[in-house]
């Protein structure tokens, strides 16, 4: 299947299934931004159960704006608190140290457009998982993606509804299973074997 997405912040699962799945991957560059959406968000398991990590951004006054032209607000450290929840919730899990190094540096470097940002956090996930990332962007937005298995609607948490396999989470005891959460719970739960799971989930 050729797939059709928003780049987002450390994808959700059900994001990466239907890239590790795909044929060919298209990601759409010609959007209008739209807040509370995972192009600038991801969720993860924390001590306290379900947390939220969001990338501030700079709101111009203009009312539509691309999301390849929106600008990261960096007027406070959001990278550091990142990295810190990150920590507190994967620092016992099997991989984390295993992969932290890889991670580490994009909570370090400045970005000034969040769309960079998200391609290199693809991209480090997929370098993680030992998966091929190669992809194409839009040139045109369209509105019906006839060509295309539409996924766009999955860069919107409340659209996305896939229920997938359970594996083993740190604080399961404590919350139960969390369904399709931010890759990297994945990936510091089930390491290389991620890409397994991601094959034989039903999309």
């Amino acid at each position: 299947m050729n797939v059709l997405l928003h780049p987002t912040y450390f994808p959700s699962i059900s994001q990466f299934a239907s890239m590790v799945q795909a044929d060919s991957i298209t990601f759409e560059m010609e959007d209008n931004f739209q807040k509370q959406t995972n192009r600038n968000r991801m969720y993860i398991y924390s001590p306290n159960g379900l947390q939220l990590l969001n990338i501030p951004v700079k709101h111009s006054k203009e009312r539509h704006q691309k999301t390849k032209d929106i600008r990261i607000e960096d007027a406070f450290d959001w990278q550091k608190q990142h990295f810190k929840s990150l920590e507190a919730a994967y620092r016992t899990s099997p991989f984390f140290e295993y992969f932290e190094d890889d991670l580490a540096p994009i909570f370090q470097k400045k970005h000034t457009f969040l769309m960079d940002l998200n391609f290199e956090a693809m991209e480090i996930v997929s370098n993680c998982l030992g998966f091929g990332f190669s992809y194409k962007k839009t040139t045109e937005y369209f509105h019906e993606a006839t060509d295309f298995s539409d996924f766009r609607a999955l860069a919107n948490g409340k659209k996305d509804t896939y229920e997938f396999d359970p594996y083993t989470q740190v604080f399961e005891e404590k919350h139960g299973y969390l369904n399709n959460l931010s890759i990297l719970d994945l990936l510091f739960n089930e390491g290389r074997y991620a890409m397994d799971y991601l094959k034989k989930q039903s999309l």
